[in-house]
């Protein structure tokens, strides 16, 4: 997460945005958990950076990929690794971005639709071949793609791949996205928002799994 954090110039408002990884964890001030961190303040405050960079940018992105279609996009890949907590973060900022009417629903559905268990796909020719496993590829649904358009529907195509089928990548999957009318460098954005999503939910997912333990355990 740092190369997305390194490019981010840090805004009074930006600032001012609440730690999201101690937002979804329900992390106060002070508590076991909270002191787990401050023992990372590093990765605490990179996170929160790689965060902001791709959600809160500053200046403000025009055009290319907007914040909107990134909340879009985040809920989808939320969805696909079924954290329902995550999900419900994204979706509420892709509603305060005055989403189009259905979009956060079609989101929603096209999450589910493209739900798996993955990896998937072939190694090349080798050893690693024995581990290669089909899966299902995934498309946005006929009653979804007018509404989310062409540019969004060939984002969450391939968010799905890298999610699901990593080991499927090349270069036509990268052709399909300039088709339908990403630049590289709105490509780049998209796979970074899809890899710290991942991040992002382990982080969520292992901090939720120390708060179980009694607080005498947390080191």
């Amino acid at each position: 997460m740092n190369a997305v954090a390194s490019s981010f110039s840090l805004s009074s408002s930006a600032a001012a945005v609440p730690d999201v990884i101690d937002s979804l964890t329900g992390i106060a001030s002070g508590d076991h958990l909270d002191r787990i961190r401050l023992g990372r303040e590093q990765a605490r405050t990179h996170a929160q950076q790689s965060y902001l960079s791709l959600f809160a940018p500053t200046p403000p992105v025009v055009g290319d990929f907007d914040i909107a279609d990134r909340f879009a996009l985040a809920a989808f890949v939320a969805g696909l690794h079924r954290h329902e907590g995550v999900v419900r973060f994204y979706a509420a900022q892709l509603a305060g971005q005055g989403a189009r009417a259905g979009v956060a629903d079609a989101i929603a559905a096209e999450a589910a639709r493209g739900a798996a268990q993955g990896p998937y796909g072939s190694y090349p020719a080798g050893p690693l071949s024995a581990e290669d496993t089909a899966g299902p590829a995934y498309a946005v649904g006929d009653a979804h793609r007018e509404l989310l358009g062409e540019r969004l529907s060939a984002a969450l195509v391939h968010a799905h791949l890298l999610v699901f089928h990593p080991r499927d990548a090349s270069p036509a999957p990268l052709q399909a996205l300039l088709d339908a009318g990403w630049s590289s460098t709105g490509i780049v954005t998209l796979s970074q928002l899809v890899a710290f999503l991942a991040f992002q939910i382990r982080v969520v997912t292992g901090l939720q799994a120390l708060a179980q333990r009694p607080a005498t355990h947390a080191a």
